[in-house]
């Protein structure tokens, strides 16, 4: 049985910032798991954390459905993640990305960037996949009742994106169970614990 623990951010940035750094000088971070789970979330408080720590602006935190071409990109944008984003800085350059407008259905002109500094997170589902692995300083699980994740993915979203969610959903459990991002993942985190703890200074690990 998987025993929970309440560790604080703050600990988890100090072993990010301590951690070798594998994607050129960036320690690259990837917060991966189901929808709904709570990743963006995570994600923020881990980068508000680092800043707090290191004294100084908080990383970039890429989320790949930013990188999406549509519904039907769910796993194929891995390339331009790599283009736009791991390649330069794994050069030690500044890369830029054009965010997918879901409304529009297009991607958007303007550019944002992301520097080659001491930390950078990616945030998204299949962001730990294997075949970046080698190059993670830090892979983080995050996860929640299907239930949960589904209700939270509808108010968020609206409910006419149902058929889709459900085909998503679907195209996730296989990934994980291909992929075994779970087992992998350095962390797994619950984020929906029944351990009382302050969400903004801590996370509840399974373990």
């Amino acid at each position: 049985m998987a025993v929970a623990v309440v560790e604080a951010y703050s600990g988890l940035a100090r072993q990010v910032l301590a951690g070798a750094a594998r994607l050129g000088r960036t320690r690259l971070v990837a917060v991966d798991g189901p929808s709904g789970a709570g990743k963006s979330v995570f994600a923020a408080r881990l980068a508000g954390a680092v800043a707090a720590l290191s004294g100084g602006d908080q990383p970039p935190v890429v989320r790949t459905d930013d990188l999406l071409d549509g519904w039907e990109d769910q796993f194929t944008f891995w390339p331009r993640l790599e283009r736009w984003v791991l390649a330069p800085v794994r050069a030690g350059r500044p890369g830029a990305y054009r965010r997918y407008s879901w409304e529009r259905r297009c991607f958007l002109d303007r550019e944002m960037p992301v520097p080659a500094g001491p930390v950078l997170i990616v945030e998204g589902v299949s962001a730990a996949r294997a075949a970046i692995r080698p190059e993670l300083t830090l892979s983080v699980f995050v996860t929640a009742p299907a239930p949960l994740r589904l209700s939270r993915a509808l108010a968020r979203d609206g409910a006419e994106i149902l058929p889709e969610l459900r085909r998503w959903h679907a195209g996730e459990r296989t990934h994980f169970a291909v992929d075994d991002t779970e087992a992998a993942a350095d962390l797994v985190v619950d984020a929906a614990p029944s351990l009382p703890h302050d969400p903004d200074r801590y996370y509840v690990r399974r373990r």
